[in-house]
């Protein structure tokens, strides 16, 4: 996935995740729409911690490198 991908992909979960956060802070859905809709959103969660952790482990690759900036190939496993 390229990184424009990924970094839509993040932002389009974290609006998706804040919608659903509001309307079940409001009150006005069911019982097994709300349970729905909390399930989605700890599959969003997963989804953005996920990206978070490879971005955070690319920032680590380049900067823990003799204290110098360099690329070194990111395994996304």
């Amino acid at each position: 996935m390229t990184r424009k991908k990924s970094t839509s992909a993040f932002e389009e979960s974290m609006e998706e995740l804040e919608k659903l956060v509001e309307l079940m802070e409001q009150g006005d859905i069911s019982l097994e729409e709300s349970l729905k809709a909390f399930e989605r959103g700890i599959k969003l969660t997963r989804t953005c911690q996920q990206a978070l952790q490879e971005a955070e482990q690319k920032v680590h690759i380049l900067l823990e490198k003799n204290g110098q900036q360099t690329l070194e190939p990111f395994n996304n496993e």
